[in-house]
């Protein structure tokens, strides 16, 4: 069965899949489109969302920011709207958030999780946990391993959703981070500064640190769901898939856990660029 790529028009066949398969330490969906994987990632969302509703429980989900997830936000909306689906038992815990930085910001992850997703659905917003980026840096270590606690208390992540940053960065867990690290205060890369400039107007404006959830937080969701989208991000994500356990690639961490996919579209197609 092939697949249709849109830029260009060219058609692929089902031999890409193979040749993604054959190198692949994680197992992938390729998608024709970002549209596509945010689909499958919502309706699995909303599944389980419905599922935990039967059983009168919470579903707690892990909340990433950047391009990546805005889709799967927007499907998620639409299903509230259109076809009722209820938000009020979530309870989420985002990945990160830039530190200091003000939660009304133009940048803050705050206010990107209310512009595209809390502001349009009916969680409660008791139920909703961002870290402060507004916190005296004397108490953000204590507020971290609350964070973590607030997310034991509730059973764990059931589902994460990640993006992965140029330096192979899953959250702001940056080249050197380690498999035990949790919730934490870290000093950002130069290269996810350079990126995030585009945002804050230049880079001398990007935060050097940020609050981040740590590799082993992440690893304990019970379900991963990561996402790259685009050409731009072909080479990490061959380095995440293919390469050898490193933590100066810390999205390889994600080759140990037991329930992790990954989304990509034909243009982040890693290793079968070289095919």
């Amino acid at each position: 069965m092939s697949i249709r790529i849109q830029e260009g028009g060219h058609e692929i066949s089902g031999a890409l899949k193979y040749m993604l398969k054959k190198f692949e330490k994680m197992p992938i969906k390729l998608c024709v489109d970002p549209e596509e994987g945010a689909l499958h990632i919502a309706r699995y969302i909303a599944l389980a969302i419905r599922q935990k509703q039967q059983d009168n429980q919470y579903l707690v989900l892990g909340l990433a920011t950047g391009s990546s997830p805005i889709k799967v936000y927007n499907e998620l909306v639409r299903m509230h709207r259109e076809e009722g689906l209820s938000f009020k038992n979530v309870v989420s815990f985002n990945l990160d958030e830039y530190y200091p930085l003000k939660a009304d910001a133009q940048q803050s992850y705050v206010r990107f999780m209310h512009e595209y997703l809390f502001d349009h659905v009916d969680i409660d917003p008791a139920n909703v946990h961002i870290p402060d980026g507004e916190l005296p840096i004397e108490k953000v270590e204590q507020f971290c391993a609350d964070y973590d606690k607030k997310i034991q208390f509730f059973g764990g992540l059931d589902i994460q959703i990640l993006g992965i940053g140029r330096t192979g960065h899953i959250g702001f867990n940056e080249p050197g981070s380690w498999l035990s690290s949790k919730t934490r205060l870290v000093k950002l890369d130069h290269v996810t500064r350079v990126d995030a400039a585009k945002d804050f107007g230049k880079e001398e404006n990007v935060p050097y640190r940020a609050i981040t959830m740590g590799i082993q937080t992440i690893m304990s969701a019970k379900q991963i769901f990561i996402m790259a989208w685009g050409s731009h991000k072909a080479e990490i994500v061959r380095e995440a898939i293919e390469g050898e356990v490193s933590e100066m690639v810390p999205a390889t961490f994600l080759q140990g856990h037991a329930n992790v996919k990954f989304y990509l579209d034909p243009r982040c197609r890693g290793r079968a660029n070289s095919g």
